[in-house]
């Protein structure tokens, strides 16, 4: 299985300005640990050995917590002076990914993927790039991603478009480095809008569905919904 991940981790937090101090929203702490320990817990206990962090404001908090081990994982960073966005934060860590593909996960979503089974249905469907869609009761927070009965991806939804039952994007993904350095990417992109939105139709996206434990810290209730929840984790 591949083991290594690229994480987004340079996030203000500027929704939770609220609840917690003017600090990386990947270090917004969770029962008196940074919620980036969490992520990186699941990871090694998902098997995964490199972690390679995208990183932008106040940096030097993360690098000096974390410098570059955590347990057994090894870390690297690349740095966005100026904020590249989601997309052009993967390009840029992508330089850093030794192997074939990586995992690319979001900083402020714990989302328990199981991974290697996520890599074998890549390796089943021949995609280059696999999208963890998470199955939730009300999209509308989201937006909702449309998939046909072979799970290839046929469209998105924006969020407060639609409500009600359906599959989101997880924030969790799977792709083939040259693959994705292969397009003619801008230096700052979204991902979400400038990827995935304009690509589907033409490439062949997929979508891993789940129904695994899933929360995005990125607004003050789920905060504090991770504050309770996570004291149940077994990691």
């Amino acid at each position: 299985m591949i083991k290594e991940v690229i994480i987004l981790a340079g996030g203000l937090g500027t929704r939770l300005k609220e609840v917690i101090s003017d600090i990386p929203k990947v270090m917004a702490l969770i029962n008196g640990k940074p919620f980036l320990e969490y992520q990186l817990n699941y990871l090694e206990k998902s098997g995964i050995n490199r972690v390679v962090l995208s990183v932008g404001y106040k940096n030097e908090i993360i690098r000096n917590h974390f410098k570059n081990k955590y347990k057994s994982i090894n870390i690297d960073y690349i740095i966005e002076d100026e904020p590249l966005g989601t997309g052009g934060g993967i390009k840029k860590a992508f330089n850093k990914i030794i192997g074939n593909s990586s995992f690319v996960l979001n900083g402020d979503t714990l989302f328990e993927v199981d991974m290697q089974k996520m890599y074998e249905f890549q390796q089943i469907k021949k995609t280059n790039l696999c999208i963890a869609l998470r199955k939730t009761y009300d999209i509308s927070r989201y937006g909702e991603v449309d998939f046909d009965n072979n799970f290839k991806i046929t469209g998105f939804t924006e969020k407060n478009k639609k409500s009600g039952e359906g599959y989101i994007n997880g924030g969790f993904y799977l792709i083939n480095k040259d693959y994705f350095l292969n397009f003619d990417l801008p230096e700052k992109f979204s991902i979400e809008k400038d990827f995935f939105e304009r690509y589907f139709k033409t490439e062949d996206f997929y979508g891993f569905c789940c129904s695994s434990y899933f929360l995005d810290i990125g607004i003050p209730e789920d905060f504090q919904k991770a504050q309770d929840e996570f004291k149940r984790l077994k990691y």
